[in-house]
């Protein structure tokens, strides 16, 4: 048995440039999403210029490296929307709220993440996000409600996910754990940003290989901190 673990918040930009790479790993293997809870409680983020100030050159980088897109929308709407906030948690109970109705929980993040990095979308919002989950094939009614009694297991969620990231001595977010018959591999990510179809042969490699080591890890992640 192969899967990949995928450690992940819907408001890091590093995490967007990694979609590709965890799409093209998808059709390989089941991905289990692991939230971590990057901008939540005290390290939520009302939007201002000096936000602004400090994410456009992350953002930037990204979209050279990797050509994930983002949007004037985004870059001039929601960064300078100042009634704004960044907060991880209501996405994050959006994406378990999909998997909980039988959705599709890695469409649902991909979306997230499109509506906030390119369509300047405020994805903290309930109304926001209950629109975007029917967009991909959810039905509203069924979604709000799940979303008002998930609260409780997505703060457990996010504290299993860091005890986790913690065991396995993972630094921040995008990171990746490659589980094959019960023995975990720490998966580069940075050196395969922008080439999904050479993550894929990375992939198989290490399935193939008989250390099931992957090489130090020097990609640029996200911590409560900060993003490098």
């Amino acid at each position: 048995m192969v899967e990949l673990d995928y450690f992940y918040d819907p408001i890091c930009g590093w995490c967007y440039a990694a979609a590709p790479l965890i799409s093209k790993a998808r059709e390989m293997m089941p991905v289990n999403l692991r939230a971590g809870g990057l901008m939540i409680g005290a390290n939520r983020q009302p939007v201002n210029e000096s936000l602004r100030r400090y994410v456009m050159p992350h953002d930037q980088r990204i979209q050279a490296l990797t050509g994930q897109p983002f949007g004037d929308a985004y870059f001039n709407g929601l960064l300078r929307d100042q009634d704004a906030v960044f907060d991880s948690e209501p996405p994050i109970r959006a994406v378990l709220a999909a998997e909980s109705l039988g959705g599709d929980a890695l469409a649902m993040l991909h979306r997230l993440q499109r509506a906030h990095y390119v369509e300047g979308e405020r994805i903290a919002d309930l109304a926001t996000l209950t629109r975007l989950a029917q967009s991909i094939g959810l039905d509203g009614e069924r979604f709000t409600a799940q979303m008002s009694v998930n609260a409780s297991s997505a703060a457990a969620h996010i504290q299993a996910t860091r005890r986790e990231m913690t065991r396995l001595s993972l630094r921040g977010y995008p990171s990746l754990a490659l589980i094959i018959d019960g023995s975990v591999v720490p998966v580069a990510v940075g050196p395969h940003l922008g080439k999904p179809d050479a993550f894929a042969a990375h992939l198989e490699a290490l399935i193939g290989s008989k250390t099931q080591k992957d090489d130090a890890d020097d990609a640029p992640f996200c911590t409560p901190d900060g993003c490098s």
